[in-house]
């Protein structure tokens, strides 16, 4: 499925992008994991947003790369969705491959950490992640945080 991807902060998305991401994030973490919390929760004003279109215009995929020093020292990338109906695609993988990309592109040679779902482990892996924290509950399921060293020169 070949997407068309924008990035930006909240300022330079159109008010659609904004009202699209915020509606597949409520669609995917609030009703179909059956998770109450608080979406909106100040970050995204200290973030890039990663949007895949299909050709259509739905948004498809869309993930936060949040400011070094907001959530960890580090950069950060989270609000990692798939909508249900690409899964299985590869959408996903190509989400996160763009949204290391960019993080590496914005914050050269910095580590990226990210707090994962721990069913999704396993995928992240795939991309260098290693673990780096025991299992912990956010919002009633569990996670790790796993970190990505920076690209080491050959």
């Amino acid at each position: 499925m070949a997407l068309r991807w924008t990035l930006g902060r909240l300022p330079e998305l159109g008010p659609l992008d904004v009202y699209d991401l915020l509606a597949l994030r409520s669609e995917v973490f609030v009703v179909e994991q059956t998770c109450i919390f608080q979406d909106a929760d100040g970050v995204d004003k200290q973030a890039h947003h990663l949007l895949g279109r299909d050709e259509h215009g739905a948004l498809k995929a869309v993930l936060r790369i949040v400011d070094p020093g907001v959530k960890y020292a580090e950069p950060s990338i989270g609000r990692v969705i798939s909508a249900p109906a690409v899964r299985g695609t590869g959408a996903g993988r190509e989400l996160m491959a763009f949204g290391i990309a960019h993080t590496r592109r914005l914050w050269p040679g910095q580590a990226i950490r990210i707090s994962a779902q721990a069913r999704l482990e396993r995928f992240y892996r795939e991309f260098g992640f290693r673990t780096v924290t025991e299992p912990y509950l956010e919002d009633d399921i569990p996670h790790v945080e796993m970190l990505l060293e920076p690209d080491t020169p050959t």
